[in-house]
């Protein structure tokens, strides 16, 4: 019975990590959106579809994170439940905070500045709650290191070939681009870097339990019940 209640507590645990991180981390997408100065390459590509289709920016970011999140599936990534969850819940806070306009929007430079800089380290902080629950990488993430994997290139020139083709087909469909476009594009990296050492978290120590695991786990209780 402690087995069972101490294992209960543990997803409990991790359930809140993952879920309160992609809420912080949609706050902090949406300050940055709310700064306007010009969104985050991939935020770009969101409102381009948004305007395109004629739907919320969050519904767009599903949408997209859907479609990623296939491709992980496809090039062979391992998928958690934090993945599924990421490419669901991100969408749905984002729309639920814009509606509730909790976030006011900046009308000078300085404010939208701030605005920004402040969303950057917000996502960063929302990261390290939602990474540490050990439930699986988000589909942009997971995509990241499949095409690394695939390629042989670093994780950065990824990245960033990643942002530039999200950053021009946004552009193409009418997505907003302006300097905080370009502030996000570097500084979140940096923000990224800053938070981690804050909070003295590495991403490479926590250890992933995928949606593959669990499958296998209950085949074998269930094998174990029948024997």
């Amino acid at each position: 019975m402690d087995g069972v209640c101490t294992m209960f507590k543990t997803i409990i645990s991790k359930l809140v990590k993952l879920v309160g991180g992609l809420f912080i981390c949609s706050v902090g997408i949406v300050m940055t959106i709310n700064a306007n100065l010009g969104m985050q390459p991939w935020d770009v590509l969101h409102r381009g579809i948004s305007d395109k289709l004629g739907i919320t920016i969050g519904t767009a970011t599903i949408i997209i994170a859907s479609l990623t999140m296939i491709a992980d599936f496809i090039l062979g990534d391992n998928i958690g439940w934090g993945t599924v969850a990421n490419m669901v819940l991100v969408g749905l806070f984002m729309d639920m905070i814009i509606y509730s306009g909790l976030i006011p929007e900046a009308n000078t430079i300085l404010s939208g500045l701030l605005l920004l800089i402040f969303g950057l380290l917000i996502l960063s902080f929302g990261m390290v709650f939602y990474m540490d629950s050990g439930l699986g990488s988000g589909p942009r993430d997971g995509l990241m290191v499949c095409l690394q994997k695939k390629t042989g290139k670093s994780a950065n020139i990824v990245k960033v070939s990643m942002d530039i083709t999200a950053l021009v087909i946004g552009i193409l469909l009418g997505g907003k681009v302006g300097i905080g476009t370009i502030i996000s594009a570097f500084g979140l990296g940096l923000a990224i870097k800053i938070v981690f050492k804050i909070c003295k978290f590495d991403a490479t120590e926590v250890e992933n339990r995928y949606i593959v695991d669990d499958i296998k786990y209950v085949k074998n209780l269930s094998n174990n019940m029948t024997k």
